[in-house]
């Protein structure tokens, strides 16, 4: 299942987007924010699984400079992901008609998520689930990212992500830029998790190369929404493409708990009086 071609255009730039399963006026929709090197069809085929397993719909997009959407200037801001979050992501929503939205993000888009979350009085949102998200910039996770420019510059990666994406030397060097930048290890987003008023779940692999459980004690610390917090045992930092099955049984428990809460009938003084 491919999903449905739903071009988008924001600021008169274009933007690659597919939707799944209904449409939004049948039901709320799971809208997808993709990692760091990711686009639309790096989802492989978790979009259609979700659509059937929640009976959501689901949008996923390409972020500027990602997949077939427009690209960026460079080099990208170390604020790249605020400004995801703060001046393009409503866009997104009021574009593509969203109503009741749950925010699935994966690494940087899990990142997004939160700061959108937080940052954004937005009374569409339902939920949201961060996958593999940062919080604050660790130095395994600059490593791992000079690990990364390694292979891009050595071995067969940039072959493999030009077939994902438009333009893949705007892609990688956007991304591997800011994170590479000395200043970045005084990135953090933690500041908006008190400010988040939706349930929370978080999801990390165990052998997760970008991050460590210290980015689950930064979230936590500082929560005053429902949080949930899941460790997939096994896994790397895409635990939705490696153990398929565990990530979506949690995230479809979670978001039928969402969907069960909306189905409670408001409270009547006149049924207590």
């Amino acid at each position: 299942m491919s999903g449905k071609d739903l071009p988008l255009t924001i600021a008169g730039r274009h933007l690659e987007a597919k939707w799944w399963g209904p449409g939004p006026a049948a039901a709320p929709t799971i809208v997808m924010l993709h990692e760091g090197l990711g686009c639309v069809a790096m989802w492989r085929d978790f979009p259609a699984k979700l659509a059937a397993a929640t009976g959501c719909g689901v949008m996923a997009y390409s972020r500027f400079g990602y997949g077939q959407s427009d690209p960026v200037s460079l080099p990208r801001p170390l604020t790249y992901m605020h400004e995801e979050a703060l001046e393009f992501l409503r866009q997104v929503l009021d574009a593509a008609g969203i109503r009741r939205a749950i925010l699935l993000g994966h690494s940087d888009g899990g990142s997004i998520a939160a700061i959108y979350s937080g940052g954004v009085q937005d009374f569409r949102l339902r939920g949201l689930v961060m996958i593999a998200a940062h919080f604050f910039c660790e130095e395994v996770c600059v490593r791992a990212i000079e690990a990364a420019k390694a292979a891009y510059e050595t071995t067969n990666l940039r072959a493999k992500l030009a077939r994902y994406h438009r333009d893949v030397d705007n892609v990688f060097w956007g991304w591997n830029g800011a994170w590479l930048n000395p200043d970045f290890m005084k990135w953090r987003i933690d500041d908006y998790v008190p400010t988040i008023r939706v349930p929370a779940l978080l999801i990390q692999g165990s052998a997760d190369e970008y991050g460590t459980l210290a980015q689950f004690e930064a979230f936590t610390s500082q929560a005053y929404c429902p949080v949930e917090t899941v460790v997939v045992e096994g896994a790397g930092h895409s635990p939705h493409l490696s153990h398929t099955g565990e990530t979506l049984a949690v995230i479809e428990a979670f978001v039928a708990r969402i969907l069960a809460l909306e189905s409670v009938p408001a409270y009547s003084m006149q049924n207590n009086a």
